[in-house]
């Protein structure tokens, strides 16, 4: 990957809070509210400052920012902002925060128009009101954090290089797990999960993306198998599937194996194929300008055409979060476009408690004139 300094990371962030003081401009609002707790986490606080959680965030509409994070040591370290106050100054309380960083810096905004967050409780929301009464406070679903999602669909270079090293060290992963079920090293559904942690870590990466799934063929025929992986034999004969994620910079790659290991009968044959299938015509109208709902339609169609129903959506955009907008299923707007930037799964899956579950996912960027597959999960046959 490649590798920004401080003062290149400093602009990235500075240009994103940038264009929404653009917005906050343009809609008459002088400053918007971000909080990050455990109550509701707000991605839009690390998309904004590098700060990774716990944190409230203020940004006027001449973009100057304001983080009151949890952690002062850790903001100190790797956030970006203007200014920083600790939240311990205020007692942990984020309306105290609010109402204290307003008034000290309003002259950054252009009126005292405030949009508070979509998410707030009823309850929580007027209390809000209530301590910031000088202020002409709304809370808004089509309004700025609207705006920030927006944004967050395409991702800029940094998010696509992030996101990119994920998938690297996904597919280290997946390669990996390959050469140690042929040796006969990976025995159980815990023993693949734990060498997922271990690697990912070796290899510079946070975290998984989402609790691991690894279900052998006793358990596939379920889309999240539930717990996530146990004791149970892995990969046994039959059908199994491995669903995992990676996180580079806070940037999630999310990758399914499945691993076919035989002799299988002729209804898991079918349905490998029917799954390999739906992938490759899918991912065929993953590009900049079709409709979305194109893909999912696709298929939809070639299960239908077998006489078989996908039990879920065909994929979804990733990046701070494991499932971002916007979604690619049957539901989806048919004015909504794939765009260059998105990075979107293709994950068409089929699941039967007799023939056991196969997906196939990978992670897909939409580029000006088509789209690249970041990641190489795949079919794995033994």
């Amino acid at each position: 990957m490649k590798q920004y300094t401080n003062d290149e990371l400093k602009e990235i962030y500075r240009a994103r809070r940038n264009r929404l003081a653009a917005y906050l401009h343009d809609t008459d609002t002088g400053a918007c509210i971000f909080i990050d707790s455990e109550e509701h986490r707000d991605p839009a606080v690390p998309y904004y400052t590098n700060h990774p959680s716990d944190a409230v965030l203020i940004i006027f509409s001449d973009g100057y920012s304001v983080l009151i994070p949890w952690d002062e040591n850790l903001a100190k370290q790797q956030a970006y902002f203007d200014k920083m106050v600790p939240y311990t100054r205020y007692k942990n309380k984020d309306i105290d925060a609010v109402k204290a960083m307003l008034n000290v810096c309003y002259t950054h905004g252009e009126n005292s128009k405030v949009e508070l967050p979509p998410y707030l409780t009823y309850p929580d929301y007027l209390k809000f009101i209530d301590a910031l009464s000088n202020y002409d406070c709304r809370c808004k679903e089509d309004g700025a954090h609207k705006f920030v999602m927006d944004c967050r669909m395409q991702k800029d270079e940094y998010e696509i290089e992030c996101t990119r090293e994920a998938a690297r060290v996904g597919d280290l992963i997946i390669d990996e797990i390959e050469k140690q079920i042929n040796k006969g090293k990976i025995k159980t559904e815990t023993d693949v999960a734990l060498l997922i942690e271990r690697m990912l870590r070796e290899n510079g990466c946070q975290r998984t993306g989402f609790d691991t799934l690894a279900a052998g063929p006793s358990r596939s025929f379920a889309i999240h198998a539930f717990p996530g992986y146990t004791a149970a034999e892995w990969p046994a004969q039959g059908l199994s599937i491995l669903d995992f994620g990676v996180v580079y910079n806070g940037y999630t790659s999310d990758t399914t194996v499945t691993v076919a290991k035989g002799p299988l009968t002729e209804a898991q044959e079918k349905q490998l194929e029917l799954v390999q299938k739906a992938y490759e015509e899918a991912l065929k109208l993953y590009k900049p300008g079709k409709p979305i709902l194109d893909a999912a339609k696709k298929c939809d169609s070639v299960f239908a055409a077998a006489k078989r129903k996908m039990p879920h959506g065909l994929g979804h955009a990733i990046g701070l979060e494991i499932h971002e907008p916007p979604r690619v299923n049957m539901t989806q707007d048919p004015k909504m476009l794939f765009k260059p930037g998105m990075i979107l799964t293709c994950e068409p899956g089929l699941y039967d408690v007799e023939i056991g579950g196969t997906r196939l996912e990978n992670d897909v960027l939409i580029t000006e004139d088509g789209n690249e597959v970041i990641t190489h999960s795949r079919i794995i046959r033994i």
